[in-house]
């Protein structure tokens, strides 16, 4: 089970009437006492961002189903389809993302490092997304991603807003291929903080406030 003393740490963030997207300090991720800092200590902390989906203690499960359920192919952004289409074109072109290039082949997993704990419940499968579940706890998920480029972590929390709700916290965890990665994660830097992230947090906050009364995951481009 979560360590549920995640409730009592509130970062101060707003519970309603946020001003979209929410870019947070690395110490919103780093002062919280998450699992994923025994897994991640040879990663950076990349990105960390405040989700626009207020709710209770129990709605942590409805948020990992809708992340889960992602598939940029089905945006309506026109930004995030046509980056995502290019990002998959190089990949195959280039052979960023093939067998030998991911998880248990270019890296390893890092479910070779979890506690026997945390092997207990793995988390969902993702319908579309390249990712790969690590583990699933009452206030945290995480799974990971690799490719020629990086070996990436996911990492999404459930935390209290400090006016008695909750909402979510993503954060992205890099540890770059060589010079070749560190120069395309720079390189990718604007567009994920100008397009990509802005326009789905948008996405996040309309699908979860179209669904606020419904448990059914939805897409939330």
């Amino acid at each position: 089970m979560a360590d549920r003393s995640t409730r009592d740490l509130s970062f101060n963030l707003p519970h309603k009437s946020v001003e979209l997207p929410m870019r947070l300090p690395d110490a919103a991720h780093t002062s919280r006492p998450w699992r994923i800092h025994e897994l991640t200590r040879d990663f950076r902390l990349e990105d960390v961002w405040g989700l626009p989906t207020p709710g209770g203690p129990d709605d942590f499960p409805r948020l990992v189903a809708l992340i889960a359920s992602q598939d940029p192919s089905q945006s309506s952004a026109d930004a995030v389809r046509t980056l995502f289409a290019l990002r998959w074109k190089l990949g195959e072109l280039l052979g960023w993302d093939g067998p030998d290039a991911g998880l248990g082949s270019r890296v390893p997993t890092l479910r070779d490092r979890l506690p026997a704990d945390l092997r207990e419940n793995p988390g969902p499968d993702f319908d579309a997304l390249p990712f790969t579940s690590l583990y699933l706890l009452d206030y945290e998920w995480a799974a990971e991603i690799a490719n020629q480029t990086m070996h990436g972590v996911m990492h999404l929390g459930w935390v209290p807003d400090g006016t008695g709700g909750y909402r979510g916290q993503l954060a992205v965890l890099v540890k770059p291929n060589g010079l070749f990665g560190a120069a395309y994660m720079a390189a990718i830097k604007p567009f994920r903080h100008l397009i990509v992230y802005p326009l789905t947090i948008r996405g996040i906050d309309r699908a979860w406030r179209a669904r606020a009364g419904d448990r059914t995951p939805t897409h939330a481009y």
